[in-house]
């Protein structure tokens, strides 16, 4: 049987594993801690973190060479906007060309991609290789979700349609649901919170509404990116600034969001330090976040009727209480209500943290986007 080999390349972080079969060999997850970089790995169930310097960090496929030479399938984790983008597909040099052309669109996942396909095709050049799809989840998303308010023949010509990302981890966790509920909650909205945040309305199981649109750059504001701008403040930028379109993408990509609004840093844990010493801007940054989470919430408990189910999932929702507790905070009347004491305690675990008279239930679910991929990486194949 053929070993799988897992790779997803993050906005600011990468993980990796390996597959026998069902059987998890290993996995590894490259982020930073601080102001240091870590490895975490996973191998035989047993975890261990390996302090590493940036190099290490930049060329993890290279660090982690050795334990990749066995495997002869692989599935990447593909972020790219475009109707050809919605499907999983082999990867080859029809696949590699129309990626590099969707990498002005997206080019804090694009590039990235890119690279870590180059760098395990060198330590791999006779794998198979294929690529998994951020957006696939999305593919029947309904058409008021999915449309931007554009003349259809410019829409069609240049396929600029809400295509919605985090669709890996979505699927995960709504896999997850379906596993240990046996049933499906009707309306469920799941907030991924990371570096890069979305928050996706599920009804039925299905995709009905999500945050991320044309590229990852739409929504909340998260690590780096500015998320939701009108677009005549884009066009008055633009000018008064003086930036080119690329300069332009490359500033709401690395420049805003929380790094941004804070002048500080783009991580939340540095910022809830620095607003615990009074620091404005960090404060700031942490109040629209969690302003622009919340607005989200309501909007799509209007659009779907009402809801059953929240979920929190990615770093920040998996980790973050206090962050999970001020996005709650004020939603009483909406019938959310969290347990002081089941949140604190819900750490990268699977947990409910409602309290027992919540209308509406709230959940920590931890995504396996690694998991995920594989999975569609069998029915490919």
């Amino acid at each position: 049987m053929d070993k799988i080999l897992v790779v997803n390349p993050g906005s600011a972080s990468r993980k990796y594993a390996l597959y026998d079969g069902n059987n998890e060999l290993w996995r590894a997850h490259f982020e930073k801690d601080g102001k240091s970089f870590v490895v975490k790995i996973i191998e035989n169930g047993k975890p261990s973190v390996v302090n590493i310097s940036k190099t290490d960090f930049d060329n993890s496929v290279g660090f982690l060479k050795e334990r990749m030479k066995d495997a002869s399938v692989i599935g990447v984790r593909v972020v790219a906007p475009g109707q050809y983008f919605l499907e999983n597909r082999k990867i080859d040099k029809g696949f590699l060309k129309k990626l590099k052309a969707a990498e002005e669109q997206a080019p804090l996942h694009v590039a990235p991609a890119l690279l870590e396909i180059e760098r395990v095709m060198k330590v791999l050049p006779k794998a198979k290789m294929f690529a998994v799809s951020d957006s696939t989840f999305y593919a029947e998303m309904p058409d008021n979700a999915k449309l931007y308010s554009l003349p259809k023949k410019i829409a069609d010509k240049f396929g600029i349609y809400r295509y919605g990302y985090h669709g890996i981890s979505i699927a995960s966790v709504v896999g997850k649901i379906k596993k240990v509920s046996g049933q499906m909650p009707k309306r469920i909205i799941i907030c991924h919170l990371g570096s890069g945040s979305s928050i996706a309305a599920v009804k039925n199981g299905m995709a009905f509404d999500v945050s991320m649109g044309f590229t990852p750059l739409e929504g909340l504001p998260m690590g780096t990116r500015i998320g939701n701008i009108d677009a005549g403040a884009v066009i008055y930028l633009a000018k008064k600034m003086k930036m080119t379109p690329d300069k332009l993408g490359e500033f709401f990509n690395r420049e805003c969001g929380l790094l941004g609004l804070s002048g500080k840093t783009p991580d939340v844990r540095e910022l809830l330090e620095l607003e615990n010493k009074g620091d404005v801007g960090a404060a700031q940054a942490l109040n629209s976040f969690v302003y622009g989470v919340q607005r989200l919430i309501g909007a799509y408990m209007a659009t779907m009727g009402g809801l059953d189910l929240l979920v929190f999932t990615a770093t920040i929702g998996e980790r973050s209480f206090i962050m999970r507790r001020r996005i709650c905070a004020g939603l009483e009347e909406m019938g959310i209500k969290i347990d002081a004491q089941k949140n604190n305690a819900a750490v990268s675990r699977d947990e409910s943290i409602n309290t027992a008279d919540s209308p509406v239930k709230i959940a920590v679910i931890v995504t396996d986007e690694l998991k995920e991929i594989y999975n569609a990486i069998m029915r490919l194949l």
